[in-house]
């Protein structure tokens, strides 16, 4: 029976002891047959339906998952593919073989039809670690298919023939028809089921172990043999990004996201050079076409010009931003997928769920074993002829064969006897006992090979054996240590042809709401209370997409968040709509409300960051005959001034008053808000536009992931307002200047990442390639969103140093022939002034210089002194308003 607690959780928990059953297919049967018949009225039985399904079908899932879908944790294989590779070995002459000779050779121990044989056999190849291969054997960039069997050829690889073969140390067990022996798992040294990865899906189970580095691999093993803590993560032959936070250890539950290479070949064309794991240039083109006729993304044309590497080019629409692009293509095409790892195994004739570390370690100790058993078996052998070689010499040097005794025997036994009785005085010398086959092969010795012993030899014969075996014993002493240096050996062996093709990395959420093209248009019909994307012969909101929510602002006060639709009724007395921004803090709305039909005026400002769509909600307290008499929406927190006419009342002192926002806290949206006045209000006006209340934007740059965020992620740029830029400046010298947009995409090789300063004085020392030498600049860098260069023209020119220190001191090694001469300091704001980042520089020293470095700085800038502001004012004391109003207490009598 399967236990549940580590084997199968679902319907097929139920697999019966048909999973581990040494029974013959006729006891089963018969068993079967026996324990579900029922009688009829004429006496004679009949099968049970519900009994022939739950034993047969159980013997069927059976079967597939132990002999068809799922890996054995052993040697990491499926039962074809060992089969495959077991036939491989048998045919292996050194030299080709046609792929389909291999799928009939093949067929002797695979009970099932040639084209899953060759189709196993072309994924093996494909992986490029165990089989050899020539000819056309398909792509796994394209996804084209391998040429037919007898076009393509394959043997073993050299790695195949060095881990995963060995009679002496392979158990086996007769073929499906017991004309022929197969392996039950092949001696493999090495973690290769975590190498190629696997993908099967057996009855009620499967199985998904994606690949991992070769190198990393090897790395792992070792770690794990000298007691360290290992981490391993997937390595995909198709390249791209990965993102691990998730991987969970390869256990269920677990999953990575993959990404494409999408990088900017100019402003108007991307370009992707490596794509997801388990897809195909075909499949991504026909993703991103597809997203583009849904209107997710806007371009002109896909070229894919995959050859041997990746190569599609995206041809964007005009005006279309190509950082919003790349989002979008994450968002909306197969550039970005997630994995679901299972790491499902044979392990005890039964699956097992484990985790990449648990399978690691278990095929290390694996390999270990294994390489204990081959040393013990090679000490056999090589005690075994050392034995033979003692008695060998003995018998020649003494001439046994020529004794009288020897020669006068009567018989075979005779002869043995007199033989052993000459051996007895050198029993010392030999490892165990003589026994009645070790004389009888003596005896079978020819005599030219007595002519042409010599005892010098024999005995460096023998000296070698016993130096042979006193090494193996070492070994096998420390047979933790000869482990690891057979990892060391597979690595500087094979690992330079396996390097690391996916890049780790983390990836920022992207919200798709955010990335979407907004490819519709949002309308309103007022007169007749309806909004959509399709009234276009009514008034023009806002652009929008197909999945964005609009948020809704009525009259009486109520709002509430509704799906973007074609046409949709919400009623008469719509104030305002606008597409909503989920956890949106920075778009405050600002509110003058009634409370009842005869109640005050309040005045509030909130936040609207995340509602429950469809459900109805009130910026008032609900009271009957509430309403809005003032609403704006903010995007940045802006405050403006109102100005405030009541209706005319007697004894009524104030007919008219201002209100600034700013004055007023923003809170949350259900709460009240502050009083504004118990007066009828006739009527409010904007007096004044404000400016933001809150502050500027504080920004940080994530270099893992190359990206802007207000998280607190990464490095601290500093606090932006609307107008100001970030400057970037790279190591090839390229520099220019952004806006703190979210959606910029920043490329890797970034010198310097900052809030851009038009007045900062920077100071580069350079190689200039024109003149081939080394020079030195200050200068201030352009705010421009065109990439400029202060390198110069020539792309062989080469930053040494960049430093934005006031009073830079420059440490110059000279070298070669003028190595001599020592070093020499270079005050930078001295030696030259401050130039046009265009301009050349000065040239250091016309002498051979080795190094270049910036040392501490001997001055600095003056400090300046900051004045203290005046806070004192001077108020007319008749003036009570003024006095309320600076008091914060400002109120206004309406009796």
């Amino acid at each position: 029976m399967l236990p549940e607690d580590n084997i199968i959780e679902d319907e097929t928990n139920d697999l019966d002891e048909s999973v581990t059953s040494n029974q013959s297919d006729d006891e089963n049967e018969t068993s079967s047959r026996s324990e579900y018949k029922i009688p009829t009225k004429d006496g004679e039985n009949q099968l049970h339906l519900s009994g022939m399904y739950q034993n047969w079908f159980l013997d069927y899932a059976s079967y597939v998952i132990l002999e068809r879908a799922v890996p054995h944790i052993a040697d990491g294989l499926k039962p074809v593919q060992r089969r495959i590779l077991h036939s491989m070995k048998r045919m292996d002459d050194g030299r080709y073989n046609k792929v389909a000779n291999v799928i009939g050779h093949t067929m002797q121990f695979h009970p099932h039809g040639d084209a899953s044989i060759g189709d196993a056999l072309v994924q093996l190849g494909q992986k490029d670690l165990m089989v050899d291969c020539q000819g056309n054997w398909g792509n796994i960039l394209t996804g084209d298919g391998a040429a037919a069997p007898r076009y393509i050829e394959a043997r073993l690889s050299k790695f195949a023939l060095e881990i995963a073969f060995n009679n002496k140390t392979t158990e086996w067990k007769p073929s499906y028809d017991g004309r022929n022996k197969e392996p039950i798992t092949l001696p493999v040294k090495f973690p290769l089921l975590l190498a190629q990865g696997v993908e099967g899906i057996a009855v009620g189970l499967a199985s998904k172990i994606l690949p991992h580095n070769f190198n990393e691999l090897c790395d792992a093993s070792i770690a794990y043999l000298r007691g360290k803590e290992f981490i391993l993560y997937p390595d995909f032959q198709t390249g791209g990004y990965i993102d691990v936070s998730r991987y969970n250890d390869g256990e269920r539950g677990g999953a990575v996201k993959v990404r494409a290479k999408i990088s900017k070949l100019d402003n108007k064309t991307l370009i992707i050079t490596d794509i997801p794991y388990g897809r195909t240039t075909s499949s991504v083109v026909e993703s991103i076409l597809k997203a583009n006729d849904k209107g997710k993304i806007k371009i002109r044309k896909v070229d894919d010009i995959t050859a041997l590497n990746v190569e599609i080019h995206i041809h964007l629409a005009a005006g279309v931003s190509s950082d919003k692009t790349i989002d979008a293509l994450y968002a909306f095409t197969d550039c970005e997928i997630s994995i679901s790892p299972n790491c499902c195994v044979i392990s005890d004739n039964k699956p097992h769920f484990l985790t990449v570390s648990s399978i690691l370690r278990d095929n290390t100790d694996n390999t270990l074993n294994l390489l204990r058993w081959e040393l013990e078996i090679h000490k056999g052998e090589l005690e075994e002829t050392l034995h033979f070689s003692s008695l060998e010499k003995i018998f020649i040097e003494e001439r046994i064969y020529k004794d009288k005794g020897f020669e006068d025997s009567a018989n075979i036994d005779a002869a043995i006897e007199h033989i052993s009785k000459r051996l007895i005085p050198f029993t010392k010398l030999f490892i165990r006992e003589i026994t009645r086959e070790d004389i009888l092969k003596l005896m079978e010795i020819k005599m030219g090979r007595i002519l042409k012993f010599n005892s010098d030899k024999a005995d460096e014969l023998i000296a070698r054996y016993k130096s042979e075996i006193e090494e193996i014993e070492r070994n096998l002493a420390d047979i933790v240590n000869y482990t690891i240096d057979w990892f060391i050996m597979l690595k500087e062996k094979y690992g330079k042809s396996h390097p690391r093709m996916t890049e780790i990395r983390n990836f920022d959420t992207i919200e798709a709401s955010k990335v979407v093209e907004a490819n519709e248009k949002l309308y309103i019909n007022r007169e007749e209370g309806f909004i959509g994307t399709a009234l276009k012969k009514d008034e023009f909101i806002c652009n929008c997409s197909d999945i964005d929510d609009v948020i809704l602002f009525f009259k009486d006060g109520k709002y509430k968040i509704v799906k973007v639709s074609d046409k949709m009724f919400v009623g008469k007395n719509l104030l305002y709509l606008d597409v909503f921004k989920k956890n949106d803090k920075r778009t405050i709305y600002n509110a003058i409300y009634k409370q009842g039909k005869v109640g005050p005026h309040y005045i509030k400002r909130f936040a609207v960051t995340g509602v429950t769509r469809d459900k109805e909600y009130d910026v008032t307290m609900g009271d009957e005959g509430s309403r809005i008499v003032y609403f704006s929406a903010n995007p940045n927190g802006e405050a403006e001034t109102v100005r405030i006419l009541l209706k005319p009342k007697a004894r009524q002192k104030v007919q008219l008053f201002e209100k600034d926002f700013s004055q007023i806290a923003i809170k949350g949206r259900q709460s009240m808000g502050n009083l504004l006045t118990k007066a009828e209000v006739h009527k409010i006006t904007l007096k004044q536009k404000g400016k933001s209340t809150l502050g500027g934007r504080k920004v940080w740059f994530d270099p893992d992931v190359l990206r802007l965020n207000y998280d607190e992620r990464g490095n601290y740029l500093g606090e932006f307002q609307s107008e100001e830029q970030i400057l970037v400046v790279k190591e090839n010298g390229d520099f220019y200047t952004t806006n703190f947009d979210l959606s910029n995409h920043y490329e890797s090789g970034i010198l310097k990442i900052e809030k851009f300063d038009e007045s900062k004085v920077w100071t580069a020392v350079l190689f200039d390639a024109d003149q081939e030498y080394i020079y030195l600049k200050r200068f201030s860098f352009e705010g421009s969103t065109k990439v400029q260069n202060f390198l110069g023209d020539n792309n062989a020119s080469k930053l040494y140093l960049l430093t934005d220190i006031t009073y830079p001191r420059i440490e110059v090694v000279f070298g070669g022939n003028d190595s001599y001469r020592g070093t020499l300091i270079i005050d930078a704001e001295e030696f030259i002034s401050e130039k046009s980042f265009k301009a050349k520089g000065k040239r250091v020293s016309t002498y051979e210089i080795s190094k270049v470095r910036e040392l501490e700085p001997t001055r600095f800038p003056e400090k300046k002194e900051v004045e203290e502001e005046d806070t004192s004012f001077a108020v007319d004391i008749d003036d009570e308003d003024t006095l309320d109003e600076l008091a914060g207490q400002k109120k206004i009598d309406f009796e």
